[in-house]
């Protein structure tokens, strides 16, 4: 897996919202469309999930020590865990679960948008203690990630992932399907820094957007790393600085190279 991802702690910008409503519910424990399509064996359920513009964005966690497929979320969209490592989990910094997350570009079928037609931000809050530091960047337009693709018609497991490192392949995936998925460890993004016993919350934001920067959809989640409280709105506050500093990034960016 290679991504290009940028790290800030707040920045500010303006952006245009069209055809998005911030005020309709993230739909709590739920399966995304068609299943889950990454590996063999992991169960369809437990995803905070918003649906727009015929957009579909999942979020979810899943424990996987020392049972796989348990999504310790309550009917809400926060899951809680234990610190610490797994059982058998040979790396000191691997924790009890995974963050997993789902985008279908035309969950309704037919004519629609494939996934390069978009571009995404997740955000993830990398310090679990009351302060934000904010990872972000695009999980699928990237040169090659280890996503699997595939479309409506895709079977549990049966996303296909380009092999390691063909970009070519990857790019015809994005180019021709309309669902991505994948299972990360925040390990991934900060080892050797990660550490599985610090208590907090991390909060993580993933959106979509069309190629004029209008958001077309939203979905978070928290992950609560013992009995933390959770600070009233910070979360969906610093997540929504952190995907405005993105988009300020991206047009600075673009200025650059025109």
């Amino acid at each position: 897996m290679t991504l290009r991802k940028t790290t800030i702690s707040l920045l500010v910008a303006g952006t245009t919202l069209f055809a998005f409503n911030a005020n309709a519910a993230i739909v709590a424990d739920t399966t995304v469309t068609p299943n889950v399509i990454f590996g063999d064996g992991n169960a369809n359920g437990g995803f905070a999930v918003d649906t727009q513009n015929n957009v579909e964005l999942g979020l979810r966690a899943k424990q996987r020590y020392p049972a796989a497929n348990i999504f310790p979320n309550g009917g809400t969209t926060t899951y809680t865990f234990e610190p610490g490592n797994g059982p058998g989990n040979t790396s000191p910094n691997r924790p009890l679960w995974n963050f997993e997350w789902s985008v279908n570009t035309n969950v309704a079928g037919g004519e629609g948008a494939t996934l390069i037609d978009y571009f995404y931000i997740l955000s993830i809050d990398t310090d679990p203690g009351v302060g934000t530091d904010y990872l972000f960047f695009d999980p699928i337009n990237q040169p090659y990630v280890d996503n699997a693709i595939g479309d409506n018609t895709t079977s549990n497991g049966g996303g296909e992932v380009a092999a390691l490192g063909d970009v070519s392949a990857y790019q015809s995936l994005i180019d021709e399907n309309n669902v991505a998925q994948n299972s990360w460890w925040l390990g991934t993004f900060l080892d050797p820094t990660f550490d599985p016993n610090a208590a907090g919350i991390y909060h993580f934001m993933l959106e979509a957007f069309d190629q004029n920067e209008n958001l077309l959809a939203r979905t978070e989640m928290n992950v609560q790393i013992s009995a933390v409280p959770l600070p009233a709105a910070l979360p969906l506050y610093g997540a929504g600085l952190a995907a405005l500093g993105f988009m300020a990034w991206r047009r600075k960016n673009k200025a650059k190279t025109a």
